[in-house]
């Protein structure tokens, strides 16, 4: 599945080097300026190639929903999704199908980061910005194993595809991390496949530096959501407590030993040491609490594929 928008100059290479093991290509044409859709229809002649235009651009995200929803209507089992701007080696799809498909994952990404010899390719505006996004997509999703969240070389089986709420994911260039998040609800695992991105003359949409604000408020509003559906609402452990427990001394610690450091400034009289350890042993065990929230939270990172397990249902 292939979303396409300004790409004409690219995509009949990347259509020419899919292998015979794809049932079927989908190329989304996403309002594209260029026509791309149109170009791919008067010069592929693979029947294999079916071609999908959106009336109005929906973004990367958008299309790829387009495409997810096609396939699954056509009884696919395992949906690839590419760029087609060339940088995503058609060539290395059976390597993000087989564990996928053997029962060992239910969702494969790219990871241009895994080998350090490569990294050096990639230009450093896009390396620096993946890297303080990974981070914030680590925290959000609870996918401590993965790494590389913007990368759009993924893919998933249709039964765990039939569960997620398609219509509620991020349509634009969020929906990647907003997909991990999404299974980190139901508890499927995830895996880094690795991958060398081919970066020519083409430039890429997406801007990190552009969109670490917007991309940092929904990461922290997906924190919070996920700490309360996996912690409170589906489960309630020794982590859930320590989670609570810790926040609720930090907060202690700094209301009241803020209040009493105001209060002593202003009268110019030293605090005494009861009332120092009062506010800081709460801070201490506070932090100390979190820590092991966060230690629980990272070791319990999915590790059983769950769609051997899940009954066919229509995607929402």
């Amino acid at each position: 599945m292939i979303p396409c928008y300004r790409v004409s100059g690219q995509v009949l290479d990347v259509l020419k080097r899919i292998g015979p093991e794809v049932d079927r290509i989908y190329c989304i044409d996403d309002a594209c300026p260029e026509s791309s859709g149109r170009l791919i229809r008067a010069i592929t002649g693979d029947p294999r190639i079916e071609v999908v235009v959106n009336t109005v651009n929906l973004g990367v995200g958008g299309a790829t929903m387009v495409g997810y929803r096609r396939a699954l209507e056509d009884g696919a089992d395992v949906i690839v999704k590419i760029d087609g701007d060339g940088q995503m080696d058609p060539v290395l799809l059976p390597q993000f199908v087989a564990p996928v498909l053997s029962g060992h994952a239910d969702y494969a990404k790219g990871n241009r980061f895994w080998d350090l010899g490569n990294i050096g390719r990639m230009p450093l505006v896009r390396r620096l910005g993946n890297l303080a996004l990974s981070f914030l997509a680590k925290a959000s999703t609870g996918y401590w194993n993965v790494f590389d969240p913007t990368n759009g070389y993924t893919a998933i089986h249709a039964r765990m595809l039939e569960w997620l709420p398609l219509d509620r994911v991020s349509a634009r260039y969020f929906f990647e991390s907003d997909l991990l998040f999404r299974l980190g609800t139901l508890r499927a695992v995830v895996v880094d496949v690795p991958m060398d991105a081919r970066y020519g003359g083409q430039s890429s949409g997406l801007r990190p530096w552009a969109v670490v604000g917007e991309f940092t408020w929904k990461h922290l509003r997906n924190f919070v959501k996920r700490l309360g559906y996996n912690y409170f609402l589906r489960d309630l452990s020794v982590a859930s407590l320590q989670l609570l427990a810790g926040l609720i001394l930090l907060v202690f610690a700094v209301g009241f030993g803020g209040w009493q450091w105001w209060m002593h400034a202003q009268s110019g009289v030293a605090a005494p040491l009861g009332t120092v350890m009062l506010a800081a042993l709460p801070a201490v065990m506070g932090f100390q609490l979190l820590l092991s929230f966060v230690g629980y939270d990272m070791a319990g990172v999915p590790v059983r594929a769950v769609w051997p397990m899940l009954p066919h249902r229509r995607c929402r």
